[in-house]
């Protein structure tokens, strides 16, 4: 079953416009190896499962994954063939925010060539354009 939250404080949601880049969560924090979007979007938490089904298939139980998005935000729509006017739609599905530079997943505890082609798997499976990003090891 897809993601979703277990309560709410409201149950809709406006739409809403998604400005400018991402200023947190788009480094790699957790692994040594993630998969960075380039595009803003909605991704929609069967999209995010179909990624995480990806990942661990490719992975064959080896190394450890991260998913950093979860679909927060509720998107409604109102029944086909159904005449303007008695209010807005029931919620639909669930989405995730994505600006340009959100880290989307990452991967540790495999070798460069392994999480490359894993990550590469959910990059197909993706709605926006993404890239490889290995963690900056300067810092340590």
């Amino acid at each position: 079953m897809p993601m979703m939250p277990k309560r709410v404080k409201f149950r809709k949601s406006q739409r809403g416009k998604i400005k400018g880049n991402a200023t947190r969560g788009n480094t790699v924090a957790f692994g040594d190896y993630g998969l960075q979007s380039l595009e803003s979007a909605w991704i929609s938490a069967k999209q995010l499962e179909a990624g995480r089904v990806a990942v661990s298939h490719s992975l064959h139980r080896e190394g450890r994954v991260w998913m950093r998005l979860f679909p927060h935000k509720p998107v409604s729509g109102k029944p086909l063939e159904t005449r303007m006017g008695k209010g807005k739609g029931e919620p639909e599905y669930w989405v995730a925010i994505v600006k340009p530079g959100t880290m989307m997943f990452e991967i540790a505890g495999c070798d460069e060539v392994m999480a490359k082609r894993a990550l590469t798997r959910v990059a197909h499976k993706m709605p926006v354009k993404c890239r490889f990003v290995a963690r900056n090891r300067s810092m340590a």
